[in-house]
C-alpha cells in the first residue's frame, strides 16, 4: 500500500524540523513538503496533492484557519488537521466550519499525531481531549432555572437549516452527530448497533441533503447551524 502523502504548515522552524525527523520513521506517512507560510498554498496543494495537511494556526500572512477554507476549495479531498498551542472556543469553530476534519494541540505526543493522520484518511475526526471536551461542551444542554435540562433549537435564519428543513432522517441525525464527536465509521456502527455499510450509505444520503462533498464540510454545517446539537453563537 502506497503511504499517506502528508504536507505540514508550520512557521516554527525547530517544531517543523521535529516534526520532520519523527515522520521519517513512520513508513506508512510520507511528508511530501513542509512550509513556514501558506503564501504559496494553491500552487504547493496542486503539485503535490497530499492526502493530509497537518496545519498551525497563527503564521505570516494567510492564517492556517484562513488557509485551510482555501484548501477545501482548492482540494475538497484533503482532510486538514489544525495542529496549534490555541485552545481558544472561537479559532476551534471556526477552524471545523472552514473545513478541518481535526484539532490537535501542539503539545500531542508525536505517535498520537501519526494515528490521527492515519485516523483521519479513515473517517475519522482526531481531537486533543482539551478540544474534544469544549467541543462536547458545545452541543450540551443547558440548565433552566429550575434546575430541568433545557434544549436549544436552532434559530432559523437564511443561513441555517434544522434537520428537518434539511430533510435528514432521525438515524442520519444521530450518524451525523457520531461524526461531529469525532467517532470512525466502525464506531458509529457499534454504537448504533449497525454495519458500517450502513454507515456509509448513511452518510451518502447526509452528504446529498446537506449538499456537501465531504465529512469535513458536513461536521463544518453542523456545527455551524445547529443540525446535531447546539446552533451557532
Amino acid at each position: 500500500m502506497a503511504p499517506m502523502h502528508l504536507v505540514i504548515f508550520e512557521d516554527n522552524h525547530n517544531f517543523r524540523e521535529s516534526l520532520l525527523q519523527f515522520f521519517q520513521l513512520v513508513p506508512d506517512i510520507e511528508v511530501v513538503g513542509a512550509f513556514p507560510d501558506c503564501g504559496d498554498l494553491s500552487e504547493h496543494i496542486g503539485k503535490l496533492q497530499p492526502d493530509v495537511i497537518l496545519m498551525d494556526i497563527d503564521m505570516p500572512g494567510m492564517n492556517g484557519i484562513e488557509a485551510t477554507y482555501h484548501v477545501k476549495d482548492i482540494s475538497p479531498e484533503t482532510q486538514v488537521v489544525m495542529l496549534t498551542v490555541s485552545e481558544e472556543e472561537d479559532r476551534i469553530f471556526q477552524a471545523l466550519r472552514n473545513g478541518a476534519t481535526g484539532y490537535l494541540l501542539k503539545k500531542t505526543d508525536p505517535e498520537e499525531i501519526a494515528e490521527s493522520v492515519r485516523s483521519v484518511c479513515m473517517g475519522g475526526s482526531p481531537m486533543s481531549p482539551a478540544i474534544a471536551r469544549k467541543v462536547l461542551q458545545y452541543f450540551r444542554p443547558i440548565i433552566s432555572e429550575n434546575n430541568t435540562p433545557k434544549t436549544f433549537t436552532p434559530e432559523k435564519t437564511s443561513e441555517s437549516s434544522d434537520a428537518h428543513s434539511t430533510g435528514l432522517t432521525p438515524r442520519e441525525c444521530d450518524i451525523l452527530e457520531g461524526l461531529v464527536d469525532g467517532l470512525s465509521y466502525k464506531m458509529i456502527a457499534s454504537r448504533f448497533y449497525i454495519s458500517p455499510d450502513t454507515v456509509k450509505n448513511h452518510i451518502q444520503g447526509i452528504y446529498r441533503k446537506l449538499h456537501v462533498n465531504s465529512k469535513g464540510e458536513a461536521i463544518s454545517l453542523a456545527l455551524k447551524t445547529g443540525i446535531a446539537g447546539k446552533p451557532k453563537t
